[in-house]
């Protein structure tokens, strides 16, 4: 292992976590889906939500916060709609079917929708909008998690990250998708600045007593025992729109827990009073909407692809040289990841070695020792 980063071929990543996940007692088929989803997230430039999740997973399934083998329940189901309970299982898993159901039901009847609840971490949000895309649809989801994010004048964390993502079909090479935490920042960013031993900018995170905090390493600390909090989208107060923010994580909070009878809120906890571990029961949201009932595809398609174009070829501002459209950065890095490889930092190599050696994978070739 060396103290720089370094890059290993997308194939090399990606049979170290087919094994890492058999190692974890993972079925071979819902092994298809997680490492797809993580993959991708590494693709898209997404590294928190990468290969380096890999060790949470190993350790969440060792803590008996979710179940290595998914067992999926129908609550509730009409044409248009299903409620599913994920059994604690693999979120990658369940988001998978939750959203194929959903594109399914939209396909024969326009929208399908589906609520998901008693769940695990599902990965990036913008990978099931991406399904829908796939299939000439538009695709939605969103998610709620562990509490980690404080409302606007408060200091105690209530939300998650809550991520929403929108996938769009585009004329372009790439759809429009927009996948965003509702906080300013992810747990995930935090985590990699604490491995990397760097500090994260004011107005991320705040204290108990409302104090910014930019040391990452203690930050993580006092999340762990909640006694910090990230901050909404737009920051501190109202003054740059932290309430909208808010809204946004509130909005994303009730779809995830009211459409199913899902926890919420302080319930997302991965402990209960008594300090013993339990089950996370995330709850997710999923919308499917099939184009053609509105207007033949390519149609939609030009139009969404002339939106972004202008939008592009807008003025910019001074010093800079391009303006983005959401999905054509994570485009370029695919391209760039696929030619060079996978960039592993020197803090994510160190727990994939801990990860290897904890599940007897030494004949594996990570691609750095």
């Amino acid at each position: 292992m060396t103290d720089q980063p370094v890059r290993v071929p997308v194939d090399k990543v990606t049979a170290f976590m087919r094994a890492s996940l058999a190692g974890m007692g993972i079925p071979p088929g819902d092994i298809d889906v997680i490492t797809d989803v993580l993959i991708t997230s590494d693709l898209w430039g997404i590294p928190s939500h990468g290969i380096a999740h890999l060790r949470m997973y190993h350790e969440r399934i060792k803590a008996g916060l979710q179940l290595p083998v998914t067992s999926l329940t129908m609550v509730k189901e009409t044409e248009t709609t299903a409620v599913l309970d994920g059994g604690n299982g693999m979120g990658m898993v369940i988001g998978h079917r939750a959203m194929q159901l959903a594109m399914d039901k939209g396909r024969r009847r326009g929208l399908g929708a589906v609520a998901v609840r008693n769940s695990s971490h599902y990965g990036i949000a913008g990978y099931y909008a991406r399904m829908a895309v796939g299939e000439g649809m538009v695709g939605i989801s969103m998610t709620n998690s562990h509490p980690s994010t404080a409302p606007t004048f408060g200091v105690e964390p209530m939300m998650g990250t809550n991520p929403i993502a929108v996938g769009v079909p585009s004329d372009e090479p790439f759809p429009f998708l927009f996948d965003a935490s509702t906080s300013v920042v992810t747990r995930g960013k935090i985590e990699v600045a604490a491995r990397a031993k760097k500090p994260i900018p004011a107005g991320w995170a705040i204290s108990q007593e409302g104090q910014a905090i930019i040391d990452s390493t203690t930050l993580i600390e006092k999340m762990n025992r909640d006694a910090a909090a990230l901050l909404p989208i737009g920051g501190l107060g109202e003054l740059l729109g932290g309430h909208k923010g808010y809204g946004l994580a509130a909005v994303v909070e009730i779809f995830s827990a009211a459409f199913q009878q899902g926890a919420f809120l302080s319930e997302l906890h991965d402990t209960d009073s008594q300090g013993r571990p339990h089950f996370l029961r995330i709850g997710h949201f999923f919308l499917a909407i099939d184009v053609e009932r509105f207007l033949p595809l390519d149609e939609f398609r030009r139009t969404v692809g002339n939106i972004l174009r202008e939008l592009r070829a807008s003025a910019k501002a001074p010093g800079e040289e391009q303006i983005y459209t959401a999905g054509e950065k994570a485009y370029a890095n695919t391209q760039r990841v696929l030619a060079e490889g996978v960039e592993i930092a020197p803090g994510v190599q160190r727990a994939l070695l801990k990860l290897r050696d904890d599940l007897g994978l030494q004949s594996v070739d990570l691609g750095f020792a």
